[in-house]
């Protein structure tokens, strides 16, 4: 498969075929268009298996914490303060500790992960080699960081590489994603891991 042809089969594929287009001012629409173009490029290009495990974890506590809202609104209705004093009591400090538990999970789980991948064993024995994608653009900045790290539980080997780069290097006068550019960085920053695997 070709560059080119990998790019437009990667960034072009919608409903509609409309290529990727964006404000380029708006530095969060820039990085969540880039953030896309990795899921798509780790997904569609490189067939691998997304794990949704992190989000889910974090949707759960966020369901918890507001059954414990609802729980309080839809009790103070039935039964009005003073009433429902305790119940209230209790589901406020449900909801609050659970708020503080999100926030330990975003920061120290988390992360800035947004992509968790598992490149599958083609023979089906070996355990899956674990692709995990972090990414960062401060404010104001035309600077995009995309980490990717590899856990390969089979040989016991853990390692990670980044790329920094401007974003004007991906995205056209337009604000039109120059998926070929940015397809040909990320397999590059991907297939130089694996290099560097076997090299260990």
């Amino acid at each position: 498969m070709s560059s080119e042809k990998a790019a437009d089969n990667v960034f072009k594929w919608s409903d509609d075929g409309k290529p990727v287009k964006v404000d380029k001012w708006n530095g969060t629409t820039v990085k969540n268009a880039l953030d896309d173009a990795v899921r798509m490029i780790m997904t569609k290009h490189f067939n691998y298996e997304e794990n949704h495990k992190l989000m889910d974890q974090r949707l759960v506590i966020c369901t918890i914490s507001c059954l414990f809202a609802v729980t309080a609104l839809i009790y103070d209705f039935l039964r009005p303060f003073p009433e429902s004093r305790l119940v209230l009591l209790i589901c406020v400090l449900s909801y609050f500790i659970l708020m503080g538990v999100l926030t330990l999970y975003t920061t120290y789980v988390e992360k800035n992960h947004f992509l968790v991948v598992h490149q599958k064993d083609p023979a089906g024995v070996d355990p899956d080699k674990i692709w995990t994608v972090d990414s960062c653009m401060k404010r104001f900045d035309d600077m995009y960081t995309l980490c990717i790290m590899l856990e390969d539980k089979q040989n016991n080997i853990s390692h990670e590489a980044t790329l920094t780069k401007s974003v004007g290097s991906w995205f056209d006068e337009a604000g039109e994603l120059v998926g070929e550019n940015f397809l040909k960085d990320v397999c590059a920053l991907h297939d130089g891991m694996l290099t560097e695997k076997k090299k260990k």
